[in-house]
């Protein structure tokens, strides 16, 4: 096995261990400038909101939980004004009015708006009320219970979220579900799939944003000199466990010493869920909104529509980084994010995704 500098291992069909993960997924290096995504409040470095949605102004808990009871308790549910209320508060906004709301009326909101509410709408209605970490959680128990495990869903969900927030959602999986997550994984997926989501979920990976870029370059000659050789045929990049590390500098030496992409060579040397797992993580570490935004197009492209994904990307991202999506989609597809959801829903479900993107 050899070792890059910035993480990616090339390794022969050799078993691969946990041991091994834990070990070279430590070893991460950030393509980002720290000034890119960072302000200064008060002389302290902040990082910039890329978010869609804001803290409502002159908020009123009590008055936002009057006004969501009056239009669920209509003879015709007033469904604008829930919409209303939901995409233009903040996920924090939304935690204290379901608080007020359920001591006001002796109900959870959460049941009051199964109740008045169907299909599309009461999913991503219900998926605004839940906190990032709750909403996580929920996402990955769906992926894994029940008939098939929805892989892409397991990695989308560890490979874009901080160590931070991998803990909490461990946290709260094991307190919703009275389960260990690292269970679950293990049961549900096999080999060295399995072996990839438990070192994500061990939230060690390099935060740092300090970059080499003469080692990311040597990495790049490293990587294509090994995927020119039969005997080591496999990619095992320790950015597995840092999505945000590593990906985006590499890519780009890679692509300049060799005639294809390191996610095609990725997809050229792997097979099976690893493949996908693997190309996942060189992507979002590559440029994040971009995934995201490809997975928007592909849940909006042909015929139907993939809603779980769209209700999925648009609420876990509208307070992180949806402006950044909205701008990569118009980029890649020459169509903005806002008239592809336009052509492709209806109705008030379609009003809460375009609310989310802005468009108040």
């Amino acid at each position: 096995m050899r070792t890059t500098n910035f993480g990616l291992s090339i390794v022969c069909s050799t078993p691969v261990n946990m041991s091994l993960f834990k070990d070279l997924f430590k070893k991460v290096i950030r393509n980002r400038k720290p000034d890119e995504d960072t302000v200064f409040v008060k002389g302290k470095p902040t990082p910039k909101y890329y978010g869609t949605v804001v803290p409502y102004p002159n908020f009123n808990a009590s008055s936002d939980a009057s006004i969501l009871q009056s239009a669920i308790e209509k003879d015709e549910v007033d469904n604008d004004v829930i919409i209303a209320v939901l995409v233009k508060r903040s996920n924090e906004q939304r935690q204290k009015i379901k608080v007020v709301y359920e001591a006001s009326t002796g109900k959870s909101l959460e049941k009051a708006l199964k109740s008045a509410l169907s299909s599309d709408l009461e999913d991503v209605s219900l998926a605004l009320l839940m906190d990032p970490p709750h909403f996580d959680a929920y996402l990955l128990r769906k992926a894994t219970k029940g008939f098939g495990t929805h892989e892409h869903v397991l990695v989308e969900v560890l490979a874009t979220r901080s160590n931070q927030e991998i803990r909490e959602i461990k946290r709260v999986f094991k307190e919703e579900y009275q389960e260990e997550l690292e269970e679950v994984i293990t049961e549900e997926t096999s080999g060295d799939f399995t072996t990839a989501l438990l070192a994500l979920l061990e939230a060690q990976k390099d935060e740092s944003v300090e970059i080499d870029q003469d080692l990311a370059r040597k990495d790049a000659e490293i990587l294509f000199e090994a995927g020119e050789t039969p005997k080591e045929p496999m990619f095992l990049p320790s950015s597995t466990s840092c999505p945000n590390a590593a990906g985006r500098s590499s890519p780009r030496y890679y692509a300049a010493v060799s005639d294809i992409s390191l996610p095609k060579a990725l997809d050229l040397e792997l097979n099976g869920d690893i493949e996908e797992c693997l190309i996942d993580i060189v992507k979002c570490s590559w440029n994040k909104a971009a995934v995201f935004a490809e997975k928007l197009h592909l849940a909006m492209k042909g015929y139907g529509t993939c809603e779980d994904t769209l209700i999925r990307v648009m609420v876990s991202r509208s307070e992180v980084d949806l402006k950044k999506i909205i701008e990569e989609y118009r980029a890649m597809y020459d169509v903005s994010l806002q008239e592809a959801i336009l052509m492709d829903t209806r109705g008030h479900y379609e009003s809460v995704l375009l609310g989310l993107c802005g468009a108040h």
